[in-house]
Parts: structure tokens; sequence; C-alpha cells
């Protein structure tokens, strides 16, 4: 079985794992009430819940 010779050091390990960073997640403006909401996600707007800039469900009352 094989097995490395040396030690890795941290600072060698560490660069390998530089790569996997949290990312922020895409913004979008609704055209419709003109609130900032993530893509691709329902979102509320005063109780009533929108999808692509269209009502879904609208608060009861």
């Amino acid at each position: 079985m094989a097995h490395p010779k040396r030690k890795t050091s941290k600072q060698r390990r560490d660069k390998r794992r530089a790569h996997y960073k949290a990312k922020s997640p895409t913004l979008a403006t609704c055209p419709s009430t003109g609130t900032v909401h993530q893509y691709h996600r329902a979102y509320y707007v005063e109780g009533n819940l929108y999808y692509k800039g269209k009502l879904v469900i609208e608060e009861e009352v």
C-alpha cells in the first residue's frame, strides 16, 4: 500500500484547499416590486409571495 515518504506541510496542504470558498449568491431585482431576491427562489413582499415577478399567494386579511 502506498504511503507518503515525507510529511505534507500545513502550508502545502492549505494551498491545495484554497480554492474551496463560499460564493455569494447571485441576486436579481424584481421588475414588478423592485425587491432584491435570489434567482429561482420565491420571495415575500409585504406578506405576499412572488415568483418570477408574479403574485403566487396573496396575504389573507
